[in-house]
């Protein structure tokens, strides 16, 4: 009898181990604990996941090439999973479910797909802005008037998503050289480029920084907290940055990541969003939008070729360093 229930503890232990699969994401860790939840609780599959910056999980993937710790990577921008093909870090796979995703917001291969739109926006404190008698910023040139000297905290694009959005959405606006020109001037005023997409949100919503450039998700969530913080976008327009999900190459569990990436590609998932107050907007075209400061009609959003971004990314941080930092 003991020998008989030693079979089953055996068996028991390892269908549970077998029923666990790991992650990488940039979401915060309230987004991330919303879906991952959500999918254990459908599933019955357990989501071991680790929070870190996009540059932070590029850096890992690569590390960890010849012996991967996760299975999927889950919110991580598209451009980053363009970069990451070329590099081998990804498998193909289409999950079923992804039909209504419009194809402008998925890989046609495979290896990446969009679940949520993010634009680029400017973060400012409401206070230091009445305090200096200005108007909220509405043109990437405010962002150089001199009362902003040292003042400023936005994200470094060789660690952030944010950062290289950033860099992204000038270079669409003004074109290669003279963004990388307006990055330098721009510089003067910067107070620090944080590791992280966010790091300069909670600093500016205490006034301890002026304002900064970041992803709308990250700048909504501040207002939610009750900070009074000015969100308003260039007239030039910025670049929605396409929050994506792929299989891993190599992954240990493929089939429990192929189970994942087939629920995140439904609506049920997407309608997390609002059901969480997760400041993102779906992807699917069905899942409706309900929040008015999600409503992108009112920017102009300027249009990104991914794969361009991607295979370039390496060559545009490190002209930033080159042209920027030194």
């Amino acid at each position: 009898m003991f020998a008989l229930l030693s079979l089953f503890f055996v068996a028991d232990f390892a269908h549970a181990e077998k029923e666990q699969l790991n992650a990488y994401t940039i979401w915060s860790e309230r987004y991330a604990n919303a879906i991952f939840t959500a999918f254990t609780k459908d599933s019955g599959i357990k989501v071991n996941w680790m929070r870190f910056s996009s540059g932070e999980v590029q850096a890992r993937l690569e590390a960890e090439k010849n012996n991967p710790q996760v299975d999927v990577v889950f919110g991580n921008m598209a451009e980053a999973f363009v970069d990451g093909v070329q590099k081998g870090l990804f498998d193909p796979y289409k999950p079923k479910g992804a039909e209504n995703i419009p194809d402008a917001f998925k890989d046609p291969k495979g290896y990446w797909t969009g679940v949520a739109i993010d634009p680029i926006c400017f973060m400012f404190n409401t206070k230091f802005l009445k305090d200096n008698d200005l108007n909220p910023p509405t043109s990437w040139q405010d962002l150089l008037n001199p009362t902003y000297k040292g003042q400023l905290q936005m994200a470094d694009p060789r660690t952030s998503g944010t950062g290289m959005y950033r860099l992204l959405s000038v270079i669409q606006a003004m074109g290669e050289d003279e963004a990388y020109k307006y990055e330098k001037a721009l510089s003067q005023n910067v107070q620090v480029y944080t590791k992280s997409g966010a790091g300069g949100a909670l600093p500016i919503a205490r006034g301890q920084a002026a304002g900064g450039i970041f992803f709308l998700v990250d700048a909504l969530e501040m207002q939610k907290k009750g900070y009074d913080v000015t969100i308003s976008y260039p007239k030039e327009g910025v670049v929605a940055g396409i929050e994506a999900m792929g299989l891993v190459k190599g992954a240990k569990h493929p089939d429990l990541a192929k189970k994942f990436l087939d629920w995140a590609s439904t609506e049920r998932m997407q309608k997390l969003y609002e059901e969480n107050d997760i400041n993102l907007i779906p992807s699917n075209p069905n899942v409706p939008v309900f929040d008015p400061a999600l409503d992108m009609s009112k920017i102009k959003v300027l249009s990104l070729d991914v794969e361009w971004a991607g295979k370039n990314r390496d060559r545009l941080v490190e002209r930033w360093i080159n042209e920027v930092l030194q």
